[in-house]
């Protein structure tokens, strides 16, 4: 949390807190907005369960559906 000062209406200056803004789940290969991963900051994204924190696939928090599936193909090519 971030500390501002505000000015009250009676003129005096108190601080308030603002929350972070949290930024939106990037795919680590093709950089587009990852679905399933939530929005929440650090302390609350902590107490969630693990199955709510990412994707149950393979890669779920790191790759999107789409580059996931195209690891997948090429690894079984290479087979």
């Amino acid at each position: 949390m971030k500390k501002v000062k505000t000015r009250t209406p009676p003129g005096k200056i108190k601080f308030h807190y603002r929350r972070e803004r949290v930024q939106i789940a990037k795919c680590a290969n093709c950089k587009s907005q990852m679905r399933g991963i939530r929005r929440l900051i650090p302390s609350e994204f902590k107490k969630l369960a693990k199955s709510d924190r990412r994707p149950e696939r393979p890669y779920g928090g790191y790759f999107c559906s789409s580059c996931s599936k195209e690891i997948f193909r090429e690894r079984v090519r290479s087979v």
